[in-house]
């Protein structure tokens, strides 16, 4: 009975990855994106702006800082807050159909929403998004002095199709809050993102094969995200 019913396991251990059990294994080579939306003139959002200094740490995570417009009007201009970061913002909210924008706020991969200040369910949803399977998109770029290859392959083709963005960024900045709600404070900030370019539309059915411009010294990564705020596909890092 013993050995008949190890048979029967192990028959089913095959069937089981046969069926594409054995696929669903984590992808190490895939970080996961974590846009915060944030800024200088927001009373609850220095401990967010902390917490993502470690984000900003780790191999396993690409995180961008995205800073807001739309506290200016309280007293303090933020330097690095951008109408378009903002847009893209309300672009995640309309397209989850949440009526609404606030700071500080973590999305994860393009997908999940978070308030930035939920330390632990901004860590779950990061170990949740690790924790899954490969996902058959492949993306490599190269650098030399003044320009950027990126070569990327999808296995299975997706149904629809990804934009490709590059992102620049700078990397850190301190900054001395004069007025508005976190006067007096000095606040470092991490992967402040600069400028996000759509560079192509990517139908993933053929490789995809792009040369653009860029600066030996800029700090940009390379995101493919399905249209009109979907969730992130793939990201490559610019080292």
């Amino acid at each position: 009975m013993r050995q008949m019913a190890a048979s029967v396991v192990a028959g089913l251990l095959c069937l089981w990855a046969a069926q594409g059990g054995a696929q669903e294994r984590p992808d190490p080579d895939r970080p996961v994106v974590v846009e915060l939306f944030t800024s200088q003139g927001c009373a609850s959002c220095p401990p967010a702006d902390a917490f993502f200094l470690e984000l900003v740490a780790r191999e396993d995570v690409v995180a961008l800082s995205l800073h807001v417009d739309y506290w200016d009007y309280i007293g303090w201009t933020d330097s690095f807050g951008s109408p378009d970061n903002s847009a893209r913002q309300r672009g995640y909210a309309k397209t989850a159909e949440r009526k609404m924008v606030y700071t500080p706020q973590m999305i994860i991969n393009g997908e999940d929403h978070v308030v930035g200040t939920r330390l632990k369910d901004v860590s779950d949803l990061i170990e949740k998004h690790r924790a899954q399977a490969t996902n058959g998109i492949d993306v490599e770029v190269t650098r030399d002095e003044k320009r950027v290859q990126i070569r990327a392959t999808a296995d299975p083709a997706r149904a629809m199709p990804l934009m490709v963005q590059l992102v620049r960024y700078i990397p850190k900045e301190t900054v001395a809050i004069e007025r508005g709600e976190n006067a007096g404070q000095t606040i470092t900030y991490a992967n402040i993102v600069t400028e996000m370019t759509p560079l192509t539309v990517w139908d993933s059915r053929e490789p995809l094969e792009l040369d653009v411009e860029l600066a030996r010294e800029d700090n940009a990564v390379v995101l493919l995200q399905y249209l009109d705020h979907g969730t992130i596909e793939a990201v490559a890092h610019l080292r």
